[in-house]
C-alpha cells in the first residue's frame, strides 16, 4: 500500500473540493431576491393551477385584435 501517495491524492481532492465549496458560498451571497412573480416552475406543484385542454390555466385563448388602422 502506498498510504503517501493516498495521502496526496486526498489532499488534492480536498483543494478541488474547497475550491468547489467557495465558489458555491460567494454565489450564496451574492443572491437577491428578485422582483415580481417566481417563475412557474419555481412554484410547488399544489399550488400550479390545473391546465385545461387547451393549454392556459383559466381556459381562455389568446385571440389578436384586428385593427381597422389601414
Amino acid at each position: 500500500m502506498d498510504i503517501d501517495g493516498m495521502i496526496a491524492e486526498l489532499r488534492a481532492e480536498r483543494a478541488c473540493l474547497d475550491e468547489a465549496l467557495i465558489g458555491l458560498e460567494k454565489l450564496a451571497q451574492k443572491r437577491t431576491p428578485r422582483r415580481g412573480r417566481p417563475r412557474k416552475w419555481l412554484r410547488p406543484a399544489d399550488i400550479a393551477e390545473p391546465r385545461t385542454q387547451n393549454g392556459s390555466a383559466n381556459g381562455s385563448r389568446h385571440v389578436p385584435s384586428t385593427s381597422s388602422a389601414n
